[in-house]
C-alpha cells in the first residue's frame, strides 16, 4: 500500500513517533482533560496550550466509511476503505480498513489497530475487524 511518509509537523511529531514504535498516542489537555486528535497546540474545549500524551487503547468503531473507486493513487489497489474510526476514548481518527472485504463494512464495526511498515522504513497506522477476545 501506500508508501508515501506523512508529513509530520512540531504539533503531531509526538503521533507519529508513536506510530513509529507501534503506539497510537492522543493528546489530552492538562487543565481539563479532554482528549483530542488531530493533534492541535490548543485544546478546543478550554483554550490551554498545557499537553500531556497517552497510549489509547487501539480499539474503536467505525463511525463512517469510504470505498474510493477512481482514480486509484499510487501505491494503493482498488478496492480500498478509508474509515473513520471512533475510538473508544472518545476521538475520531482517518485510517485504512484491512482484513476485511468492502462489502462488509458496516458502522458501528468494532475494529482494532494495526501498524504496518508500507515501504522504506515508512510506519502507519491500519484498522482491522476486532477479534472476538479483542
Amino acid at each position: 500500500m501506500n508508501g508515501v511518509p506523512p508529513v509530520v509537523g512540531p504539533d503531531d511529531r509526538f503521533f507519529w513517533d508513536g506510530v513509529n514504535a507501534g503506539v497510537l498516542l492522543l493528546q489530552r489537555c492538562a487543565d481539563c482533560g479532554a482528549p483530542r486528535h488531530p493533534p492541535a497546540p490548543l485544546c478546543p474545549a478550554c483554550g490551554s496550550a498545557a499537553w500531556t500524551t497517552e497510549a489509547a487503547s487501539g480499539r474503536g468503531t467505525v463511525h463512517t466509511w469510504v470505498v474510493p473507486r477512481h482514480p486509484v493513487p499510487p501505491g494503493f489497489e482498488a478496492p480500498y476503505v478509508v474509515v473513520l474510526v471512533e475510538l473508544d476514548e472518545g476521538p475520531r481518527l482517518v485510517s485504512h480498513l484491512v482484513g476485511a472485504d468492502p462489502a462488509d463494512v458496516r458502522n458501528d464495526m468494532a475494529v482494532e489497530v494495526a501498524f504496518e511498515e508500507v515501504a522504506n522504513g515508512v510506519r502507519l497506522h491500519r484498522f482491522h475487524p476486532a477479534t472476538a477476545s479483542g
